[in-house]
């Protein structure tokens, strides 16, 4: 331990040690400043790209040409983690995953390119201050392993921001309308039967707590027949979703013990009785499915590539999990029993 300890301050002394005490500084800054550019983008462009009218109602969607109704009919848009940093930044195992799915179910289309730690949809990748974080993280195993951690505390800022009560609805609004302008461009809205519609938002970690946190404006604006909300591995409050998806589903792993950290919201408490998560709870519209042995992430996380069996994956595991929820409606290219697999 002690030899690690001196290997990573040799690693940091100097410019890079510098560098990492600047970067500790403009993360607190951020969690200060969070709000502020999530108004100020709000006030230069949001309501613009929110589609509101000038009293700052919700202009309706183009209308569905319900005689060419085309065969996508399914939308499942995947939330990443808070170690993501790019709309374009899917691990293997996350493409696997997105990819399994819709070729068992091809009237499905996915939207990945969701940045859910930015309002404005706008990921980390070009910025000029993340130039000297990836740098440093060029240097070394270590230095990509501290990169990454200021990444994952930069975006719990903005999962923060969804959870407050003060600057959540800014927030979310913006993310419901990057959610609803990538589906646009996965598959016109306008080609797709509103009474056919299926939207399946799947956050992992605190892409769930985002997801809750968008289902609200999407049911106001699309309305969709079925609205679904999959936790995989979720973070997230009790406080919004609950009542615009008709289920949320909670995927939890025996050996992950970050989605625990839910328990730290007051409305996840029992005795917060009339929070939208226990009134979900007690009327059976929120359910947890136990996945398998896995972890919170990492080759034997949810979307990990190490085999659990021979030539099953734990990312098989939670494939067959997500298969087997009653919210397709019809029937699948490929059926679920074919990952016939033990949760070791």
């Amino acid at each position: 331990m002690l030899d690690r300890l001196g290997q990573l301050w040799r690693e940091l002394r100097g410019g890079s040690l510098r560098l990492v005490g600047t970067a500790g500084l403009v993360l607190l800054a951020w969690g200060t400043l969070a709000p502020v550019g999530t108004l100020v983008w709000w006030l230069s462009e949001g309501a613009e790209r929110l589609g509101l009218d000038v009293l700052g109602r919700p202009r309706s969607l183009p209308p569905s040409d319900r005689s060419n109704a085309q065969e996508i009919n399914c939308y499942i848009v995947f939330l990443p983690g808070v170690g993501d940093f790019s709309t374009d930044q899917l691990t293997e195992g996350e493409s696997y995953f997105l990819d399994r799915l819709v070729e068992q179910h091809p009237n499905c289309v996915t939207v990945s390119d969701v940045f859910p730690y930015s309002a404005a949809n706008q990921d980390l990748v070009g910025r000029r201050w993340f130039e000297p974080l990836q740098k440093f993280a060029e240097r070394g195993q270590q230095t990509q392993e501290i990169a990454s951690l200021y990444i994952k505390i930069r975006n719990l800022w903005r999962f923060a921001l969804s959870t407050d009560d003060r600057y959540g609805t800014v927030y979310n609004q913006g993310i419901a309308t990057a959610i609803v302008d990538r589906m646009n461009a996965a598959h016109p809205l306008g080609e797709v039967q509103l009474s056919r519609m299926k939207i399946v938002l799947v956050g992992t970690s605190g892409g769930a707590q985002v997801a809750l946190g968008a289902a609200p404006y999407l049911r106001e604006w699309i309305d969709p027949s079925q609205l679904t909300v999959v936790s995989v591995g979720g973070v997230f409050s009790g406080d919004r979703g609950f009542e615009a998806a008709q289920r949320v589903y909670h995927m939890e792993g025996d050996r992950d013990w970050i989605e625990d950290l839910g328990w730290i919201f007051p409305s996840r408490w029992a005795w917060v009785v009339g929070s939208p998560f226990n009134q979900a709870l007690r009327s059976g519209e929120y359910d947890v499915v136990r996945t398998g042995n896995h972890k919170h992430d990492g080759g034997q996380g949810y979307f990990g590539e190490e085999q659990v069996q021979e030539d099953v994956m734990y990312v098989d595991l939670t494939l067959r999990a997500i298969e087997q929820l009653p919210i397709w409606g019809y029937p699948a290219g490929q059926n679920s029993s074919s990952l016939n697999v033990q949760q070791n």
